[in-house]
């Protein structure tokens, strides 16, 4: 009676695990032929997008927007990685498009909490937990932002990171290996195939798009779902162990909005208290980088100093709050009271999602877009923070 079991057990892990395979296999394809379509665009367009993120506020809004849009801060980022290493975006500005896009993954989990909108104690709870995610990664931007454009401190020290860590020339190694011999060709054979760059570029956003969907409903359904109620209890009375299995959860899923609405649905529900919860949403927010640092893994330097500026910004963001008790209480009691003025006037909480994600970045990249149209095209773009700094740590890597 037993091996019967054991052995659907086996088929079933073995097609899990195959499937998995193929899901990054997908993925990796997908960032490579994103490259080469990006690469291969015409110069009016690279341009036109150089120039919209040349305002921080405006590359801000453009991650945020268009994450809202998508729901998936993963797939944002991953693209951001693309852009730079093709060329087509600097380091200095892909950082605010990161920070921009840990803001719009958090409309997730607020909409979540709107399914409770008719039981009003519920929906109280339930949208504290909601926009708990957004309070952090809006404090976290409003702390970052003016320090990366005063002082340029994320693009530096991830910079000088990935100096430190890539040594020489281990990128080429990679590029010649796994991604020359296999991916690159392929993705060359099928961008010929295609024949024009804008129909290139959107099968290889739905090809990463659908590949994070695979890798995501795959971990949630084999990881998530069977061993939450079991950790529930042990979890989440110990805020540091609480923030370690978020970052794990949230990495194996690739996606913060499913496991931060899983919180949502816990704290509605009363299962969790909303201050215990703070920590293991910080956890997947750091945890959700996983996807940038695999779509850097071989690429070009810039490419690196992106993932690990997304990991710097929610992991500093995480350092402010964690090791202090009566400071992570703030943005808890924010939640609080936004989820008890809403429960008593639900216009409130529509008009926070209407203007937070949609109007406001609309309007603000349309009328800096007018005025980019105005000013005539400069014949070069000046040249980045980050191509100084490489000047200073290693320039042997610039052309000659």
């Amino acid at each position: 009676m037993t091996k019967i079991p054991e052995g659907n057990a086996y088929i079933k892990n073995s097609i899990l695990i195959v499937t998995i395979v193929i899901g990054l296999l997908i993925f990796m394809f997908s960032i490579d032929f994103l490259t080469v379509s990006l690469t291969k665009l015409n110069n009016e367009a690279a341009n036109a997008l150089f120039t919209a993120t040349s305002n921080p506020f405006v590359g801000l809004f453009i991650g945020l927007l268009t994450t809202a849009l998508i729901q998936s801060s993963s797939t944002i980022s991953a693209m951001v990685v693309v852009l730079v290493a093709s060329g087509n975006l600097s380091l200095a500005q892909a950082v605010p498009v990161i920070m921009g896009a840990n803001i719009g993954t958090t409309l997730t989990s607020t909409l979540v909490a709107f399914g409770y909108i008719l039981k009003k104690k519920t929906f109280r709870k339930a949208l504290s937990a909601g926009v708990l995610h957004d309070i952090f990664n809006i404090i976290t931007v409003f702390v970052l932002l003016p320090l990366e454009v005063y002082f340029g401190i994320l693009s530096h020290l991830s910079a000088w990171l990935t100096h430190w860590f890539i040594w020489e020339k281990p990128v080429d190694l990679g590029l010649v290996g796994f991604n020359g011999f296999f991916l690159r060709s392929l993705s060359n054979e099928l961008y010929a195939f295609l024949s024009w760059p804008l129909v290139a570029l959107a099968v290889g956003i739905l090809l990463m798009i659908g590949s994070i969907k695979i890798l995501s409903s795959l971990a949630y359904k084999s990881l998530i779902t069977p061993n939450f109620k079991k950790i529930r209890k042990h979890i989440f009375n110990f805020p540091y162990r609480s923030f370690v299995y978020g970052v794990f959860f949230t990495a194996a899923v690739q996606s913060s909005t499913v496991t931060t609405s899983l919180m949502v649905t816990a704290v509605a529900t009363g299962k969790v208290a909303l201050r215990k919860v703070f920590p293991f949403i910080m956890g997947a927010n750091l945890g959700t980088t996983i996807t940038a640092v695999i779509a850097a893994l071989y690429k070009t330097e810039a490419a690196i100093s992106v993932a690990i500026v997304h990991v710097l910004f929610n992991l500093i963001g995480s350092l402010i709050f964690l090791p202090f008790p009566k400071l992570r209480e703030y943005p808890v009691r924010l939640a609080k009271s936004f989820g008890r003025k809403t429960a008593k006037n639900k216009t409130i909480g529509f008009a926070y999602i209407l203007l937070t994600f949609f109007v406001i970045p609309f309007f603000l990249i349309y009328f800096n877009q007018s005025e980019v149209e105005q000013k005539p095209l400069q014949g070069t773009i000046e040249k980045r923070e980050e191509v100084v700094f490489i000047e200073d740590f290693c320039p042997s890597r610039l052309p000659l």
